[in-house]
């Protein structure tokens, strides 16, 4: 085989670390998506560059880049790669029961809502698989990110992508303190709004939330203000439940507040629901055995809340 000497020498650990600097631009995240030291992923790459007699990467105390010769090298290899990848993954699905390791991007709401409650009966039933979970409020490109999966509002899943329905719709709620509305008063329509306080979301991105209400089929967008603003919706409940303001927030976050009494709920006949969440992954990858356990344990899940509902 032509080149056959320099494959020898090439492991695919090698390569796999390789792209994942060349992806990340960074030793320190490529260590940590393949759950190895820093200075393994240094050791590597300087051994890979040793046996090709080239240089792959520039390095500063700063940053990390491409050669010319590393980009063409990272180009050609990620489809071979993945393709091995894959190739592993159909024969292990011929193992009796799934293992491996299922890389999850998701919210942090998402991971409260639908992950943290079948996590420990997923372990009970798939004990040889393990589950790596990224909490990110980015959308950010799973397939470049090494991840199996996302899980996202439905509307923000990409349409190249293969969504899995686990959660129907997503209500959101208006809520406050009764000691807040016992001093301010509550608000009957969404314009009222204007003269509360009320604690605003800021997205990863830098822009602010505009809060969505609807009624009769009218839609009622207001830009409301207030004297705090979190990237945290669960930092944003607790500012709520100790008086600062108005939250506006999924509803399913809110859910103990209320049954405690630590939260009232406003404009309920205004607070519309959207499209649920969704699990995605790539559409042309192959689906390990781990990953579809789990979506099949989410369906249950979401056939038997429905199940519940309808009774």
């Amino acid at each position: 085989m032509k080149n056959a000497h320099q494959l020898k020498g090439c492991d695919l650990f090698s390569l796999s670390v390789f792209l994942a600097v060349a992806t990340h631009r960074s030793f320190q995240a490529a260590a940590v998506e393949l759950n190895v030291t820093r200075s393994a992923v240094s050791h590597s790459v300087k051994g890979l560059e040793s046996r090709l007699g080239v240089r792959l990467l520039h390095r500063t105390t700063r940053s990390v880049s491409l050669t010319e010769a590393g980009e063409r090298l990272a180009v050609k290899l990620r489809p071979a790669v993945t393709s091995i990848a894959e190739a592993l993954g159909e024969a292990n699905d011929f193992r009796d029961t799934p293992s491996g390791t299922v890389r999850i991007n998701a919210s942090d709401a998402a991971v409260r809502m639908i992950l943290r409650p079948l996590v420990a009966r997923f372990f009970r039933e798939y004990p040889q698989v393990h589950l790596d979970i990224v909490i990110d409020g980015r959308l950010v490109d799973i397939v470049a990110d090494g991840f199996d999966a996302g899980i996202r509002l439905a509307e923000a899943v990409p349409k190249d992508m293969v969504a899995v329905r686990v959660v129907e719709t997503v209500r959101f709620a208006a809520v406050a303190s009764p000691r807040y509305f016992a001093e301010h008063g509550r608000p009957q329509v969404p314009q009222d709004l204007h003269r509360h306080a009320c604690i605003r979301f800021r997205f990863e991105s830098g822009a602010l939330y505009r809060w969505e209400f609807e009624r009769h089929g009218i839609a009622e967008p207001i830009n409301v203000t207030g004297p705090l603003t979190l990237t945290d919706q669960i930092l944003m409940v607790e500012a709520a439940i100790d008086g600062v303001g108005i939250a506006f927030v999924p509803d399913y976050l809110v859910i103990d507040a209320e049954r405690e009494g630590k939260l009232e709920r406003v404009l309920e006949d205004w607070c519309p629901r959207f499209p649920g969440v969704c699990l995605y992954y790539p559409s042309r990858h192959h689906v390990s055995t781990g990953l579809r356990a789990l979506i099949k344990l989410l369906q249950e899940s979401v056939s038997s809340q429905a199940g519940e509902e309808n009774r």
